[in-house]
C-alpha cells in the first residue's frame, strides 16, 4: 500500500525523495547478485541478530575475571538494547514512513515487503545492531570491535533485502550509538554492586574480578582495551 493510496496518506511520510534512486540501485544489485550470496545476506538479515546475544553471553564470561566495572557494563548491555529499541519505536510511530517496497512498488525482494502499519523509519534492525555493539564495545572492546563489523553488516543487510531504504540504516546506527554511549557509561558506576554481589551467592555468576596487581591492569583487563 503507498502514501497515495492509503485512507491514512496525509499521515505517513514518503522517503523515496531522498534516497529511493539508492535503494533502487542496490535491490537491483541484489537482483541481479548470485543466487547463494543473496540467500546468506537473506539469512543474516532474518536471524543475524542473534550474534549479538552470542557476543553479550562471550563477553560476561569474560568480565568473570575483570573488574566490576567491566561486569556492570555487560550486564547492562541487554538492558541498553531494550532502551534503544524503545526509542526507536516511538520515533517510528511519530514518522510513520511507509515502506519503500511498498511505496516504489517494488515486486520480489528477497524479504517480504512487510504489511501497511509496519513502519520503516528507523530500521530496528539497524537500531538493536548498534545500540549492542557500542555496550559491547565499552565493555569489552575486543568483542566490540566484532560486534560493530556485524553491526554494519545487519544494517547493509536491511537495504539488500528489500525493507529499507538506506537513511532508514543510517538513522537507526545513529540513534544505537547515541542511546547506547551515556547508559553504558552510566553502567560503569554500577560497580559498587558487583562488588557486593560478587562477594555473597551471585559470586559463582559474576566471577572474583580482576587480580589488584601494583604494576599496571591485569592481562585480562588489559585484553579489554
Amino acid at each position: 500500500m503507498t502514501a497515495s493510496t492509503s485512507p491514512r496518506a496525509l499521515a505517513v511520510y514518503d522517503g523515496s525523495g531522498i534516497d529511493g534512486g539508492l535503494y533502487s540501485r542496490v535491490v537491483g544489485w541484489a537482483d541481479a547478485a548470485p543466487y547463494w550470496l543473496d540467500q546468506l545476506i537473506k539469512v543474516w538479515s532474518a536471524v543475524g541478530l542473534g550474534l549479538f546475544a552470542v557476543l553479550m553471553v562471550l563477553a560476561w564470561w569474560r568480565a568473570r575475571g575483570a573488574g566490576a566495572s567491566v561486569m556492570a557494563r555487560v550486564l547492562a548491555s541487554p538492558l541498553i538494547v531494550v532502551l534503544a529499541y524503545v526509542v526507536n519505536s516511538g520515533f517510528k510511530s511519530v514518522v510513520e514512513e511507509v515502506r519503500p517496497c511498498a511505496q516504489l512498488g517494488v515486486r520480489g525482494t528477497l524479504e517480504a515487503c512487510p504489511g501497511a502499519g509496519d513502519w520503516s523509519f528507523p530500521s530496528n534492525h539497524t537500531v538493536i545492531a548498534f545500540a549492542a555493539a557500542t555496550a559491547l564495545w565499552f565493555a569489552d572492546r575486543r568483542l566490540g570491535r566484532i560486534a560493530a563489523i556485524a553491526a554494519v553488516l545487519m544494517g547493509a543487510s536491511r537495504v539488500w533485502v528489500g525493507v529499507h531504504y538506506p537513511h532508514d540504516v543510517l538513522v537507526g546506527a545513529t540513534v544505537g550509538v547515541l542511546v547506547a554511549i551515556p547508559l553504558a557509561l552510566a553502567a560503569g558506576r554500577a560497580a559498587p554492586l558487583v562488588d557486593r554481589a560478587r562477594a555473597g551467592a551471585l559470586r559463582p555468576l559474576l566471577g572474583a574480578g580482576a587480580v589488584v596487581t601494583t604494576g599496571g591492569p591485569s592481562p585480562l583487563e588489559a585484553q579489554r582495551r
